[in-house]
């Protein structure tokens, strides 16, 4: 099976959750930070982040009903979690393609609140600074080029491994945490098991 076909648009998506029948039907999993979350996010949806997701895998495909959509950013980190959720068992994983913009760009229902730059921009402009700041630098100190050279391989290694360092590294400031939940907190907002 290709990624191809796990990935579901957002018009779809919206057209699950708007439908009466249908919208119990369907479970949406945000697999962003807290912060990403807080700042905006598919009304409805729930929050597990994707460190919470690696640790509980087994608990979540409990939990979780049959068709369920995952959601971050981009798709990026939302295809990450699908593939540890099918490791773990699970089937009727669905990645929201586009993630929250595209849903909300959609005409789906996006809850907003304090606006924050997403993980991936946050990585773009670090990257880019630094880079920058290696280039300038070398100019007057030329082993400073090796910090536009070590950024250059790091973002390489992200796009061939499909694991952003950089971004991880950013979840972990204040800034990027929001009020981090517990495992305990997370499975007992999500709902019990459903059929779809």
């Amino acid at each position: 099976m290709t990624q191809a076909t796990h990935q579901v648009d957002a018009t779809t998506v919206a057209g699950w959750l708007a439908d009466p029948h249908r919208a119990d039907a369907v479970t949406v999993v945000d697999v962003r930070t807290p912060a990403e979350f807080e700042s905006a996010h598919i009304r409805g949806s729930y929050n597990v982040p994707l460190r919470l997701l690696d640790e509980h895998a087994d608990q979540l495909r409990e939990r979780l009903g049959h068709r369920v959509v995952l959601v971050c950013q981009s798709g990026v980190r939302a295809d990450q979690a699908r593939k540890r959720l099918a490791a773990a068992g699970m089937d009727g994983l669905h990645v929201l393609d586009g993630g929250v913009p595209a849903f909300a760009t959609a005409g789906g229902d996006v809850v907003h609140g304090r606006r924050r730059w997403a993980i991936e921009r946050q990585v773009r402009l670090a990257a880019g600074l630094l880079v920058l700041l290696g280039t300038l630098t070398s100019l007057l100190v030329p082993w400073m080029l090796a910090l536009a050279v070590f950024v250059g391989a790091g973002l390489t290694f992200a796009g061939a491994t499909d694991n952003c360092m950089m971004g991880r590294l950013l979840a972990r400031l204040p800034y990027n945490r929001g009020d981090e939940p517990t495992a305990e907190t997370v499975l007992g907002r999500l709902p019990t098991g459903r059929s779809a």
